[in-house]
């Protein structure tokens, strides 16, 4: 009892900052004791969101993840087969426009190699043309020479005169006119003097005046210039 009585005495002696550290010692002490005994709500949420993030989340019975995986791969697949299509395309259209350039060269080659041929082809020369050696033959063969050299006369026209003046006689002369006493007598087919028959020559013919067809020409030549035509004589010219 002495020494309780002691402690109270003591107790009371205890100045008032005294007793404010005490207290605060005591409070300081039950709070490390609660925060070390309890872990704080923060904490406490951090972890499990941690643990959240790091489960997988599935959609049905498929995590997300291999859902992207899933979704990646089909865009891939796909630009894959959209590149193969347009080369394929490309390659169509190179295809094409090199068949077109090979049938454009063919064509260009073909059309080169007829042009050299046809450069190439010999001219085909027409035959001479025979005439029968009389008067038919002879007249005909005037006509084409007369065509040539553009003098104009028809076979009726030159048949008709002819027989007039020689009836067909390729050396007749006349000895008796006025020109045969003059010296210089009218010969052949149609009586052609040497003068005119001269004057008149058509070239390619004959110098002979008793030729045929060199004397014919000379004198359808000469009617040409003074009457338009052996088809407009109809007597002595």
């Amino acid at each position: 009892m002495p020494q309780i009585t002691n402690i109270r005495s003591r107790a009371r002696s205890l100045t008032k900052t005294q007793k404010l550290s005490a207290a605060c010692c005591a409070g300081l002490g039950v709070a490390t004791l609660a925060i070390t005994a309890t872990p704080s709500e923060a904490q406490t949420t951090t972890h499990e969101a941690a643990a959240v993030a790091s489960a997988p989340v599935n959609i049905g019975n498929q995590p997300v993840k291999n859902i992207k995986v899933n979704v990646t791969d089909q865009k891939a697949a796909s630009m894959l087969k959209a590149e193969a299509i347009a080369a394929k395309k490309q390659a169509a259209d190179q295809a094409a426009k090199k068949l077109s350039a090979e049938k454009a060269a063919q064509q260009r080659g073909a059309e080169q190699a007829a042009s050299r041929s046809a450069e190439r082809a010999p001219v085909r020369q027409s035959a001479p043309r025979s005439y029968n050696n009389n008067l038919d033959g002879w007249i005909r063969q005037s006509l084409d020479i007369m065509a040539q050299k553009g003098i104009p006369g028809s076979y009726n026209g030159l048949y008709r005169n002819i027989m007039r003046e020689s009836s067909g006689n390729p050396m007749a002369i006349n000895n008796w006119d006025i020109n045969a006493r003059n010296g210089i007598p009218s010969k052949g087919l149609l009586q052609v003097i040497d003068p005119t028959f001269r004057s008149y020559h058509v070239s390619g013919t004959s110098w002979n005046i008793y030729d045929p067809v060199a004397n014919i020409t000379a004198a359808c030549n000469y009617a040409a210039h003074r009457y338009g035509s052996m088809d407009n004589v109809n007597s002595a010219y």
